[in-house]
């Protein structure tokens, strides 16, 4: 796992404009197969998370789930990653909204759109939709958050709606909220539960 975070870490310094043989080293000495192209560290979290409720290795799989840090970078790390750089075979998981950066990104680089698997608003309303809003209170709860929740619901925007919606929106008010519920909420699911999305994305690999 430490070595496969070292390849993450060097390709996102190749993204920002640093050198691209670290990454091209760790690639072959690792045997780096798959490159999965994710939003943010919050989809990291919840697909390293089934991943090991499903006894999956991915590193030992030669697979690598990166977070880009927003759908707009995805044809950078294309290019870095699939037939124009290393050569990886390209996979990811995005939000329907986003789908647009990963179709015109991957088929840039020459990769199959196919391979990519779409949420329809983002992962955590996939979540939140496959528990039900009183799983997913309970584990709020659980989480010592309960008061940081009924303070959001007092606020006027959230008067009205519905709790699914409350409860999304509720994920991304603080930071590192998404990535400890992307994770949690994906420990809660029963195997028939999970996202189709996310699902498919793993059994993909």
């Amino acid at each position: 796992m430490g070595d496969m975070r070292a390849f993450r870490n060097a390709v996102s310094g190749w993204a920002a404009g640093g050198p691209g043989g670290p990454a091209g080293d760790l690639a072959v000495r690792l045997e780096v197969r798959t490159a999965v192209l994710l939003e943010g560290p919050s989809d990291l979290a919840a697909v390293e998370a089934l991943a090991v409720r499903r006894g999956r290795d991915l590193a030992a799989e030669g697979v690598c789930a990166l977070s880009m840090g927003g759908a707009m970078s995805v044809g950078r790390y294309a290019g870095l990653l699939g037939p124009p750089g290393l050569g990886l075979r390209l996979t990811g998981l995005c939000d329907e909204g986003e789908q647009r950066f990963y179709d015109r990104g991957l088929e840039r680089a020459g990769a199959p759109r196919r391979g990519v698997f779409v949420c329809v608003k983002d992962l955590e309303e996939e979540l939140v939709r496959a528990l039900g809003p009183a799983r997913v209170e309970e584990i709020v709860r659980a989480e010592g958050d309960l008061r940081a929740l009924q303070t959001f619901l007092r606020q006027p925007a959230q008067h009205g709606r519905p709790r699914q919606q409350q409860l999304r929106r509720f994920l991304g008010t603080k930071k590192g909220r998404k990535i400890r519920y992307g994770r949690l909420l994906v420990e809660a699911l029963e195997p028939e539960q999970v996202p189709a999305p996310l699902d498919a994305l793993l059994t993909s690999l």
